[in-house]
C-alpha cells in the first residue's frame, strides 16, 4: 500500500506542476479572450487565425448603445471626428495610436462582413499597415475595451464614436 500511495503522490505532484505551467506568473489562468491585458486585440491568441493577415471581419452586435459594428470577436470599433471622411488617410498618429490602434484590414475584411451596409475599404494607416475603413472613415479599437461588447471609448473627448452598420457615428 505504501508503494501505491507514493506513486499516486508523484503523479499528483507532476499533474500539479503541469497545470501550474498553464497559468500566468501570478497564478492566474492564461487570457483566452482574444484581447491582451491592455484591452488591445491580441491577434496571437485570437480565436480567428491570422487577424493581422486576413484583417478584421465586421459584424453587428447589440450593446447598451444599440446595434453597433464590431469585429468578429465582438470588440467595438470606433470612428474619430478628427479624420476626414473619404480622405484615404488617418489623423491618429504618435500617442494617439497607443490608445486607438487601427483595425487591421485584409482580404477577408472586404468580403466577409455580416450585417454591415456601409462600404468597406482599406487605407494605409499612419503605422504603415492596412487599416479598415467603413463608409470612408478609418476604424480603430480602444485600449480600455477589454472584452467583447465593451464601449468604453464612446464619446471620449467628444470625438470618438461607435458606428452603426452604415459606418455613421452613434452620438
Amino acid at each position: 500500500m505504501g508503494r501505491a500511495f507514493s506513486t499516486a503522490a508523484v503523479l499528483t505532484a507532476a499533474l500539479t506542476l503541469v497545470l501550474a505551467g498553464c497559468s500566468g506568473q501570478n497564478g492566474s489562468t492564461q487570457d483566452t479572450s482574444g484581447t491582451s491585458n491592455y484591452g488591445v486585440p491580441n491577434t496571437n491568441s485570437s480565436p480567428v487565425p491570422n487577424l493581422k493577415e486576413n484583417g478584421a471581419i465586421l459584424e453587428m452586435r447589440q450593446t447598451e448603445l444599440g446595434s453597433i459594428a464590431t469585429d468578429q470577436r465582438g470588440m467595438s470599433i470606433y470612428q474619430f471626428d478628427e479624420d476626414t471622411q473619404n480622405s484615404g488617410a488617418s489623423s491618429c498618429t504618435g500617442g494617439c495610436l497607443d490608445l486607438w490602434p487601427p483595425v487591421p484590414s485584409g482580404p477577408a475584411s472586404l468580403s466577409d462582413a455580416k450585417g454591415i451596409t456601409g462600404k468597406l475599404g482599406t487605407i494605409t494607416g499612419t503605422d504603415g499597415k492596412p487599416q479598415l475603413t467603413l463608409n470612408g472613415w478609418p476604424m480603430y479599437y480602444y485600449v480600455s475595451d477589454s472584452k467583447p461588447g465593451d464601449t468604453k471609448g464612446q464619446a471620449v473627448s467628444d470625438v470618438w464614436w461607435v458606428v452603426d452598420s452604415a459606418g455613421a457615428p452613434i452620438h
